[in-house]
């Protein structure tokens, strides 16, 4: 996604919920069945990271920003149940299935014109390409995605025209 896509993204979020969990999923770049499994205190609110359970039951730190820590905290103040579960259903609250995140994602998308291209998966994607096109070295952006080759990680390297311009003026030596 764009930066401009992101954004209609987020405007089109109409409860604490719904924007917890694209800032969440866009911030740490955690994979589905990554996020779905959290629990509210898996979160370390004073270093604003959690470990998540990878692919091979491997273990590793994401990190997430102001933007995912407000709506999170705002979200979690809101619910009034006990299921630790981090995200949960809003009717009889339990933890939610990897379906019913999908399906809130599709119905923010709906919202905005973006049904074709948005997903939990793609805002990994959509982190992955800003932190590279911010500079982010390829080998961090593997480390913070879980990937164990880097060749991995190069299937999101999708450099904007600028970035890539930018990158050439920066490396090219006559």
């Amino acid at each position: 996604m764009t930066i401009e896509e992101l954004e209609l993204l987020r405007d089109s979020c109409e409860s604490s919920l719904e924007h917890a969990l694209v800032e969440f999923f866009f911030a740490t770049g955690g994979r589905l069945s990554e996020v779905q499994r959290l629990n509210r205190n898996d979160i370390d609110w004073q270093r604003n990271c959690l470990t998540v359970l990878g692919k091979g039951d491997k273990e590793r730190e994401v990190y997430y920003g102001a933007k995912a820590r407000i709506w999170l905290e705002r979200y979690l103040r809101e619910r009034k149940d006990r299921d630790p579960a981090l995200f949960v259903t809003q009717r009889s609250p339990h933890r939610m299935s990897v379906h019913q995140i999908q399906y809130i994602f599709k119905r923010i998308a709906k919202r905005c014109a973006l049904a074709e291209r948005v997903s939990p998966h793609k805002m990994r994607h959509t982190l992955a390409t800003v932190l590279l096109n911010q500079g982010a070295p390829l080998v961090a952006v593997q480390s913070i995605l879980g990937h164990e080759k880097p060749e991995t990680t190069q299937l999101y390297a999708h450099l904007s025209g600028a970035a890539r311009q930018q990158s050439y003026q920066r490396y090219f030596v006559q």
